[in-house]
């Protein structure tokens, strides 16, 4: 029989919440937070094992980051980009150019994910209106996916649990399946079937008409709609090739994905695929305060000159969430995060394979650097689902939840089936913490299995 999350001790003497935005179970208030490390205030302390929702990359409470953002709170903490510059802003968009693809050095800040993606597709809607091409608005995105809960950024997210209520509000895109080639019981060679998948977008892109297709949205590395779904190497220069083809944009939603988590600054990266635009968040402000970032070339900014973006929002370019910025890169680089997470991204991939061995329920292990995913199923031979009303992903995460870990998981299959956890600490996890994070995840794994009568080895 599922159990039922423990209450919180300081939960039962509060008064009711006004947030309506919180779930009927009530969560312990947090007190302070250092490291990958959050204390509440009944005195428990949990490690972040999931970094937020993949967002405190550097880690909780540093000091550095602090002070610079307190010394730009001394001086200004709002200026409206229409009126002033600042130089948090510009510093920040120097420094990001030094880190993106060549040529991609056109920045245009925002504070949040939901608002990049909808900035990119923005942009890209008006360099080809800007650029003769009027009839080009599709934007094709992957099935599943998430690209934010805006009603733009939700247009372009293949997830019906969260798309359907609103639908009749949107204008909704093509799709393509997202390439789970892991699931396919084929011939073919993981490379082969990356290659069919890539493939699938040309034939997309011919039936909805190449003239009609404005770009193709996707996360080199899956967030949480496909726990860290990786295509097979072969897909990303064929999805390059065939976008260059039709002369469609390349979006990548780097949100979660980039500021250095996988590994390398961005995702695609690892496969030297430069896209046309890209959409920063998350760990680019890591927590400290809200930012994200549109990045792109003049090539696509200049046509737009005489016009100007027909786009802004009002903390865009704000100096105090830049500063916070500008100190976050700068903790990267003298830290080294991004070569930490590449050595402990490989050590707790490592660690998350053996327990797929102990536990084969985990059909598949996958992502890169510390941004790491797991999909559960009932049987490993055929990759039939756990029954839905098993809960197997949440009674995991309450499982984990209750020994001091907090990781990530929700439904991988469009947001309505499939189950998965996503473990995703800050780059400046150590070696032996992987160790105590890897140990509760076995424990509450060995629970689930008995649970739910899920096999185990030995």
């Amino acid at each position: 029989m599922l159990k039922s999350q423990t209450p919180a001790p300081d939960t039962e003497t509060r008064p009711p919440s006004h947030l309506f935005y919180l779930s009927s179970l009530r969560r312990p208030l947090v007190d302070r937070a250092e490291g990958i490390y959050i204390w509440t205030q009944d005195g428990r302390r949990f490690i972040d094992g999931s970094s937020g929702p993949m967002v405190a990359n550097i880690g909780h409470s540093n000091r550095n980051v602090l002070d610079a953002m307190k010394r730009q709170m001394d001086r200004a903490t709002f200026a409206y980009r229409l009126h002033f510059e600042n130089e948090p802003a510009e510093g920040l968009a120097r420094l990001l150019a030094t880190k993106l693809p060549e040529g991609m050095d056109r920045i245009f800040f925002v504070s949040g994910g939901s608002e990049a993606t909808e900035s990119c597709i923005k942009l890209a809607r008006q360099w080809a209106v800007a650029t003769g091409q009027p009839k080009r608005w599709k934007v094709i995105t992957r099935f599943p996916s998430y690209h934010g809960g805006t009603l733009g950024s939700l247009s372009v997210t293949g997830d019906d649990a969260l798309a359907e209520t609103f639908a009749p509000m949107m204008q909704v895109m093509p799709t393509v399946p997202a390439p789970a080639a892991w699931r396919d019981r084929d011939n073919l060679s993981l490379e082969q079937r990356g290659i069919r998948y890539a493939d699938m977008l040309e034939e997309k892109i011919l039936a909805e008409g190449p003239e009609s297709v404005l770009a193709f949205i996707m996360e080199p590395v899956g967030g949480a709609a496909t726990a860290a779904l990786v295509a097979p190497d072969s897909y990303y220069p064929r999805i390059r090739e065939i976008c260059d083809r039709y002369g469609i944009l390349l979006i990548h939603d780097e949100v979660m994905s980039g500021a250095g988590r996988t590994g390398k600054f961005l995702g695609g990266d690892h496969w030297n695929c430069k896209p046309d635009i890209v959409a920063l968040s998350k760990g680019l402000g890591s927590g400290y305060a809200p930012l994200g970032a549109l990045a792109a070339p003049m090539r696509l900014v200049q046509p737009l000159a005489s016009g100007g973006f027909q786009h802004g929002h009002t903390y865009a370019g704000n100096p105090l969430a830049c500063a916070a910025g500008l100190a976050v890169l700068g903790e990267m680089d003298r830290l080294g995060m991004i070569a930490n997470a590449a050595d402990m991204g490989d050590l707790l991939m490592g660690e998350l394979k053996g327990l797929a061995k102990r536990f084969p329920f985990i059909a598949d292990v996958r992502g890169k650097g510390l941004l790491l995913g797991a999909e559960m199923v009932a049987d490993p031979d055929t990759l039939r689902l756990i029954a839905p009303e098993k809960k197997a992903t949440q009674r995991l995460l309450d499982l984990a939840y209750e020994r001091g870990l907090i990781i990530y998981g929700r439904k991988v299959k469009g947001g309505v089936d499939g189950d998965n956890f996503m473990v995703a600490p800050p780059m400046i996890v150590t070696r032996e913490q992987i160790g105590e994070i890897v140990a509760i995840i076995g424990d509450s794994l060995q629970v689930l299995a008995g649970e739910l009568d899920l096999p185990v080895e030995g």
